[in-house]
């Protein structure tokens, strides 16, 4: 069973930099991706949430074009910590953000952290 604990979120002025964490445990197995996803205030559903940023089996990494060259996806050597840095954050970051994990058994969302920009 995989478990996803994020942490670092917070509230933070415009301009402002945060880094999310997150934390794998259990069978990393046929892990196809990692990735954050953001779910904007007042979006009730899991599908409403949007990929910002990935790590790929293969190294390979995407991010939303919205934080292109403000945010940075990475993980450590054991690939169970998985970071967003987050720089030059505005009041449209704000949201609840998920660490995701895609393997052949299935999906896996953490219980999210909030991001709170202020203007």
């Amino acid at each position: 069973q995989v478990q996803l604990v994020e942490s670092g979120g917070g509230l933070v002025q415009t301009g402002g930099s945060l880094r999310l964490s997150c934390e794998i445990s259990g069978s990393m197995n046929g892990v196809h991706v990692v990735g954050w996803y953001r779910q904007d205030p007042g979006a009730q559903r899991e599908m409403q949430r949007e990929i910002i940023a990935s790590i790929h089996s293969d190294g390979s990494t995407n991010y939303a074009d919205s934080v292109k060259g403000r945010f940075t996806i990475s993980r450590d050597s054991t690939k169970r910590q998985l970071f967003l840095h987050m720089n030059s954050l505005k009041p449209e970051d704000t949201g609840v953000y998920y660490c995701s994990l895609v393997s052949y058994v299935g999906n896996y969302w953490g219980q999210g952290t909030q991001v709170t920009v202020s203007s």
